[in-house]
């Protein structure tokens, strides 16, 4: 597991055409601005229920990938879920989709990165899969990927790259 997070730019020097970059331009909302980890994943549509139960788990310094097809319709997460994901050791939450509560999510320290905001909240239905491979901004995100994070964008390198 990465424990320090590397600058994106400095990865995308040192790795090349190895490093998968993420053409979605994310926001950073969380306290935490750059942060690293191996990925689990949900797939998910205006519906947060299985993000819910996945932040109940021990991190374990992993980064949470969410795809919510790009849909700012709902918002995927809150103050109470990055404050859940800090307390149970998660390292991040990327939202391929909307959050809300920003000015509390900037005093929260975890990585929280998304497309924007919507103060509706979501279903909670329970519809989606976690832990499958996930597709946007040219990228795949297959679980145990390592995923590193900052405000120039989001990288992957696969778990079987060379570490330095």
């Amino acid at each position: 597991m990465h424990a320090t997070p590397l600058p994106t730019a400095d990865l995308a020097d040192e790795y090349g055409d190895h490093l998968r970059v993420c053409d979605v331009q994310f926001t950073s909302y969380g306290a935490v601005r750059s942060f690293s980890g191996p990925i689990r994943t949900v797939a998910c549509h205006d519906d947060n229920a299985l993000l819910h139960t996945l932040l109940r788990e021990p991190g374990n310094g992993h980064v949470v990938v969410v795809d919510g097809r790009a849909s700012l319709h709902t918002a995927l997460l809150g103050d109470l879920m990055a404050e859940r994901a800090r307390d149970n050791g998660w390292a991040g939450v990327v939202i391929h989709g909307a959050i809300r509560d920003v000015a509390a999510l900037a005093g929260v320290s975890v990585g929280v990165q998304a497309l924007g905001t919507n103060p509706r909240k979501s279903g909670k239905a329970g519809h989606g899969e976690v832990d499958v491979p996930v597709s946007f901004g040219g990228v795949t995100f297959t679980p145990g990927d390592i995923l590193h994070a900052d405000e120039d964008g989001v990288v992957l390198l696969p778990a079987t790259a060379p570490t330095r």
